[in-house]
């Protein structure tokens, strides 16, 4: 180890090299391995490391680690000696030769051809080496006006960013990086230089990503956790230049840098998406002429624009350096009680700056160091806030006054605390909650805030620093009232799909940190008194009376709230969760700019169609505060109807009504209890609701929706029941209203689950059969078949529906619908009914040569099947419209086969045989039949063959087999056969090879 006389005044020997092996042991792959660890020291600092281990990475490796350890725990075992210059001096020319030649030869092979470059330079009497004086001496360490600071390799560094980078977010690269950050934030804890230089060379890194070019010429957007990334890239610049002890030419140096960034054509945008429409608000920059300049013409805000306006603020402000440096600083005296006071009433200290901006300031002490200090600062902006808060009650309250007699034009905020860059409300939280568990060693002073070293010499009377809170206060309860002023703050909702997801982010990510404190009565009262200015606070509140159209919905929020205050103040938590159940975004009829109203915001925000593009999770939200109602007024008529009110009037999603019904009729239908018959009834409600608005829209859970709503008005009671037939018409389609709700209400099921007696059996069925033949007149097609299986019971029931498919049969019905229903009458018992019904759908039907899979066969052949079980005159008829609507061979000729093997009528109506005559193939209505299908084969083969192929010859072939087998049953049929094959063979004489084939089968 080297020792260096640098300070002479001080006789103060300063360490400055240490090198030395460390020995890795042996493992069971590895063979045992020694490294050779070099390290520079610099005033209590490493500035440089080597090690022979050739392991990369930002940080040291595990043998200078090891090496440093040893030296701090066994100083004596580490030989000192002085720099090598100082001992070469005490040599004498023997001794030098001896100790250059023994050097030479222990590394000959690494130092001979430098040494004898360097005798040659020396030899020299021109050389550049003899120009200066002395030499070099590695051992020696820096001069005492040289900079230092601690060793980091720049290098590996970008390196491994780029590496991160690369990798796109997959094998844990994001949380690499976010450790990177986290190191900064540490350096910048421990003052170290070395935390500005890391950052900037991951921000060059960052910028220099190609996803960047990339994205933007595709015009797609980043991946939600890199844009959290280059956040936090922006919020770590934001502090390093908020350094309250950073030099002018240091900081000078950061705006140049981040200037060059900013200017970069894919540096990201502060808002992902957008440029900001609102102009520079952390009022450190004087507002020029174009500080009114349409948005549009406005250069778009970066991820370092806040960062770089921040350079222009300072902490010179002697008011701030008291409030930041002073426990004890208060004025008693001070009476000026105007909106920007320095001191609020009781003498306390105010700071009044852009909240976002003061709360920056906070966390750039916190970031450097100053914990102390930043508490300081972030207890006299809360108590700013909670002085403007009543102000702002004070105010609204006194305009409601005035409101008959003049216009109001109270100012609500356009940019948002939760979800804001700098993340205003979520620093100071941190700030006063760190305070909580920390004693007050770990304080920092900050003695050496001001330029001169020292702080003034206060005029002021002095209080320790907790009378700053309010008896019974602490810094808990003020951490919890500023994150309450936080997330109740009304606030525009901003551009872009980014931003709105930060908004639901921030305040879910503030929300669970207020859940993991325990409510005692000391913070139940400031929840009471946060609820009560919400509500009462008009414009400045999220849950006022009056609030924008476009302001950030409190769903969230208020639920967490109605959790809070239910087991204290059910009144006031009710109060809350309903005022917050509005979305008015989605009212027609919302407020836009009505100065008669208490809000002044419509005039700021620009006219625009909102889009929300986090709408859906919003509905969510609303939905969950409405459920979380729902379950907490279970037994409660006079809270349930409430709530039911609400719900009607401020859901407009039927998905979410339908998910509050079901939800309603779970809690209500609980199994360690009986059913709670009001709750009931409010799912009902709902229910009914959600089948009105989905009537006349397309819905993939409609069907679902139908049956649950049947089961529901099952559990509230028969005259439910009966209330949803009867007016079917404004909830249901027919279809539904007779395939789901009558069919189901009709079924033993619900009979015996209602214990219905015979009264309120034939009551409901009632009911059912008028719902049943309404559905029938009103959609025949898809009715009829329910409506005549509702009316099986009934006569004239049965009979009206009958008639109604009757009249409906000539034009509305297809003949699918009307062999449906005939089958079914058939199947009933009605076979008459079921032939008239059969013929109607006959008429329907048009088969073509080539249908001969068609579905309708089975149809066809059953209706003819029935006509011929009736009788000859039934057959007769129906055969002249079969021959008119099918004219694929094959079917007529299946027909025809079967026609010839039973009399008609054998097994007819009432089990009448007739004599057991077959119908002859020479007369009516089987000749008829019989031409139709020779007629039908003879067309049909010349379509096949305009187009057949060689593949298809043998198929052919069995198809004129089964042709001949039916014109063999003509009397002439052999005669006509022959003829059509001659006729063949002459017209088609050009395919020789299938006419070969029809010789060798037919001559």
């Amino acid at each position: 180890m080297f020792l260096s006389p640098r300070n002479q005044k001080k006789h103060i020997l300063e360490c400055f090299h240490l090198s030395g092996t460390v020995t890795e042991p042996a493992i069971q792959s590895e063979p045992e391995t020694v490294c050779n660890v070099a390290i520079s020291f610099d005033r209590c600092k490493i500035t440089s490391v080597t090690c022979s281990c050739g392991n990369k990475d930002i940080f040291y490796c595990a043998h200078v680690v090891a090496l440093s350890l040893y030296r701090i725990r066994k100083p004596d075992q580490v030989k000192l000696h002085l720099p090598i210059s100082e001992t070469l001096f005490q040599m004498n020319r023997d001794q030098l030769q001896k100790f250059v030649q023994y050097l030479i030869t222990v590394h000959h092979t690494e130092v001979l051809p430098t040494a004898q470059k360097l005798a040659d330079e020396i030899l020299s009497q021109n050389s550049e080496i003899n120009q200066v004086h002395g030499a070099p001496d590695p051992t020696a360490g820096a001069s005492i006006d040289d900079e230092n600071c601690w060793h980091l390799d720049e290098e590996q560094v970008q390196e491994q960013v780029k590496l991160f980078l690369s990798q796109g977010g997959y094998h844990g690269s994001g949380k690499q990086l976010n450790l990177l950050f986290a190191k900064v934030r540490e350096m910048l804890k421990m003052r170290d230089s070395n935390g500005a230089r890391m950052l900037t060379l991951i921000t060059e890194q960052f910028m220099a990503d190609p996803r960047l070019s990339l994205w933007r010429q595709q015009g797609t957007a980043m991946t939600d956790k890199y844009r959290q990334l280059w956040d936090e890239l922006g919020a770590l610049w934001m502090c390093i230049v908020l350094n309250p002890h950073c030099k002018l030419e240091q900081k000078a140096s950061w705006l140049k840098q981040l200037k060059k960034w900013n200017s970069v054509d894919v540096c990201p945008w502060e808002d992902g998406n957008h440029g900001s429409e609102l102009p520079n608000l952390t009022n450190a920059l004087p507002q020029g002429a174009n500080a009114n300049q349409d948005s549009s013409n406005r250069p778009h805000r970066t991820v370092f624009t806040r960062a770089i306006e921040a350079c222009d603020l300072h902490w010179q402000d002697s008011h701030l350096q008291h409030i930041i440096s002073s426990d004890l600083y208060t004025n008693y005296c001070y009476h000026d009680d105007t909106e920007n006071s320095l001191f609020d009433s009781r003498g306390w200290p105010l700071w009044h700056e852009h909240v976002p901006t003061a709360c920056a300031r906070v966390d750039a002490l916190r970031s450097h160091g100053y914990p102390r200090e930043a508490l300081r600062l972030a207890i006299a902006i809360v108590n700013t806030l909670r002085r403007q808060q009543q102000k702002q009650l004070e105010m609204f309250r006194t305009q409601k006054k005035e409101l008959p007699h003049k216009s109001i034009t109270s100012i609500t905020n356009l940019e948002g605390w939760v979800g804001h860059p700098l993340d205003p409300v979520g620093t100071l939280f941190s700030s006063l909650m760190e305070a909580c568990h920390t004693d007050d060693e770990n304080f920092s002073g900050f003695s050496d805030f001001t330029e001169n070293g020292h702080c003034k010499s206060l005029e002021y009377q002095h209080l320790p620093a907790h009378k700053f809170l309010e008896e019974g206060e602490s810094y808990l309860t003020l951490a919890v009232e500023v994150a309450l002023i936080g997330l109740g703050q009304q606030r525009i909702m901003p551009d872009g799909l980014y931003t709105q997801e930060k908004v639901c982010r921030n305040e879910e990510q503030l929300i669970c940190k207020l859940q993991e404190i325990e409510l005692d009565d000391t913070l139940v009262k400031i929840f009471r008194k946060q609820a009560v200015f919400l509500l009462e606070a008009g414009p400045y509140s999220g849950l006022g009376e009056i609030i924008h159209r476009e302001s950030v919905p409190m769903h969230t929020f208020a639920k967490y709230l109605f959790t809070s205050l239910l087991p204290h103040d059910a009144e006031l938590a009710y109060k809350i969760a309903l005022r917050a159940m509005r979305l008015l975004v989605l009212e027609s009829t919302a407020p836009t700019g009505d100065l008669t109203r208490p809000h002044h915001i419509a005039s700021v925000v620009p006219n625009r169609y909102p889009r929300w593009f986090t709408l859906s999770h919003i509905e969510s939200q609303q939905c969950e505060l409405a459920s979380t109602m729902l379950t907490a007024a279970k037994g409660d008529v006079r809270r349930l109807e409430t709530v039911l009110e609400s719900i009607q009037k401020n859901i407009h999603s039927s998905s979410h009504i339908f998910k509050l019904a079901q939800d309603a009729f779970k809690i209500a239908t609980l199994m360690d209890s009986l059913p709670d018959i009001t709750l009931l009834k409010v799912s009902l409600e709902l229910g009914l609701q959600v089948m009105r608005m989905t009537l006349s829209t397309l819905n993939w859970r409609r069907r679902e929706m139908v049956r649950w709503l049947v089961t529901c008005a099952t559990e509230v009671g028969v005259y439910a029941l009966d209330s949803i037939m009867q007016s079917w018409f404004t909830l249901f389609t027919p279809t539904e209203a007779t395939s789901i709700v009558a069919t189901t209400v009709m079924s033993n099921s619900t009979i015996v689950r209602l214990h219905l007696d015979c009264h309120q059996q034939e009551k409901l069925a009632s009911s059912a059969r008028t719902l049943a033949l309404q559905c029938a007149m009103k959609d025949p097609q898809n009715c009829a078949l329910s409506a005549l299986t509702l009316c099986e019971k009934d006569h004239i029931a049965f009979e009206t529906a009958y008639q109604i498919v009757l009249d409906a049969a000539t034009t509305g019905m297809s003949y699918t619908q009307l062999f449906t229903i005939a089958r079914y009458m058939e199947h009933r018992g009605y076979p008459m009914r079921a032939y008239k019904l059969a013929t109607l759908a006959m008429t329907h039907l048009n088969l073509s040569y080539n249908q001969d899979t068609h579905p309708a066969i089975n149809d066809v052949l059953w209706a003819c099947a029935l006509s011929h079980s009736l009788g000859k005159n039934e057959l007769a008829a129906i055969i002249p419209l079969v021959v008119k609507s099918v004219k694929c061979a094959t079917v007529l000729s299946d027909i025809l086969r079967r026609c010839t093997l039973t009399t008609p009528g054998m097994v007819g109506l009432h089990g009448r045989r007739n004599s057991g005559k077959l119908m002859s193939l020479d007369k009516a209505p089987l000749r008829q039949l019989l031409d139709a299908t020779i007629g039908a084969y003879i067309n049909t083969t010349h379509s096949r063959l305009t187009h057949i192929s060689p593949r298809h010859y043998s198929e052919f072939i069995e198809f004129l087999s089964k042709a001949r087998e039916t014109f063999l049953m003509a009397h002439d049929g052999h005669i006509q056969f022959t003829q059509f094959i001659d006729n063949l063979k002459q017209i088609y004489k050009g395919k020789k090879k299938l006419m070969m084939l029809v010789r060798e089968r037919f001559g």
